[in-house]
């Protein structure tokens, strides 16, 4: 049975297709230390103790366009922090691919959108987004105080990039988060992540 999983993962290589993990909710996150945009090494072990939000993002996919540019993104970031939430934006496109930014790029996207991420962080070689098996951009992760993993999918419930339906939808990580506060278990830990696929180089 176990040559099965070892079989996928080699078609998928032969074919240039990344190969995911899984991870699962109710288990450790994944560890992982990468550079944000400033150059400075960020660790999942140095937010111990606080809930943390991973959010893959590529600012050319027209999923977090609707986000950020109806200021969706934004506004939880900054509800999120101001809660004491730490939440870490996360790069993984390959050098060369679409929505793929060094620091510089980074530091003035942010500027220009009025983020309010507490990092960003760059991925090149996609290391870390394949640990996770992010997919899409977004991809949302909430992790709780202890490092365990409590939400993994889709910012909303709404698979569109019209933001007309930002309203209508229910706001996953924001309700995960609201639950992890208030000591209650998260009523939808995972759902279907949407967006553009996350532009890894291998």
């Amino acid at each position: 049975m176990k040559l099965i999983p070892a079989m996928l993962a080699a078609a998928l290589a032969c074919a240039g297709l990344p190969v995911l993990a899984k991870v699962e909710v109710g288990q450790p996150a994944p560890a992982f230390s990468l550079a944000d945009s400033n150059g400075k090494t960020r660790s999942l072990e140095e937010f111990k103790g606080k809930t943390v939000v991973l959010e893959w993002t590529n600012a050319e996919c027209p999923f977090v366009k609707k986000h950020y540019g109806s200021g969706n993104m934004q506004a939880q970031q900054k509800e999120a922090t101001a809660a004491g939430v730490v939440w870490l934006s996360i790069n993984s496109g390959a050098p060369g691919k679409q929505g793929q930014l060094d620091g510089a790029g980074a530091n003035a996207l942010m500027q220009t959108n009025h983020s309010a991420q507490s990092a960003y962080l760059l991925d090149p070689d996609g290391t870390v987004g394949k640990a996770y098996g992010a997919r899409t951009t977004p991809h949302m992760y909430v992790i709780d105080g202890q490092g365990v993993l409590r939400y993994m999918g889709g910012i909303d419930s709404i698979q569109s990039a019209d933001t007309a339906d930002i309203p209508k939808a229910t706001q996953y990580v924001k309700q995960a988060l609201a639950e992890l506060a208030g000591g209650k278990p998260v009523s939808v830990p995972v759902s279907q992540p949407y967006g553009c696929s996350v532009k890894y180089g291998s």
